[in-house]
């Protein structure tokens, strides 16, 4: 019986662990969700990334394409660009549920955009705008 228990204990610790892991991804506004995201992906858990992606299957696609990018770059671009900084340059509020970050990071000095968006009360990245904005200026 104290057997039982004690598995019991265990199975209940483990799941409240797992539950605070998966609510501790949750972004409280748009500037945590966008650095979050970038943080994750410069840091190659595109797992930990895909929490706060916009979960569509194009965006789905680009995040799959960028893992498989990043699995190719050598350990020194990898190693590189997980002690890159992330450097905020702008962010525009569309409205009140979609803002645009503009963004460039230490090792690659390359501005880009993001485009954030709250999803049912949740902040979240919507990684097409990347492939999608005008690529001859960073602005929207």
């Amino acid at each position: 019986m104290q057997q039982l228990l004690t598995l019991f204990f265990l199975l209940t610790l483990s799941t409240a662990c797992q539950q605070k892991e998966k609510s501790s991804l949750t972004a409280s506004n748009e500037i945590d969700a966008a650095r979050n995201f970038l943080r994750a992906a410069l840091d190659g858990k595109f797992d930990i990334a895909k929490e706060y992606l916009l979960q569509d299957s194009l965006n789905l696609s680009y995040l799959n394409i960028a893992a498989r990018g990043y699995e190719k770059l050598t350990q020194d671009d990898k190693d590189s660009y997980r002690s890159s900084s992330i450097i905020i340059h702008e962010i525009q509020a569309q409205n009140d549920s979609t803002s645009l970050f503009i963004f460039s990071n230490s090792f690659k000095n390359d501005q880009d955009t993001l485009r954030i968006i709250k999803k049912i009360e949740k902040w979240v990245v919507d990684l097409s705008y990347l492939y999608i904005h005008p690529t001859s200026s960073n602005k929207p």
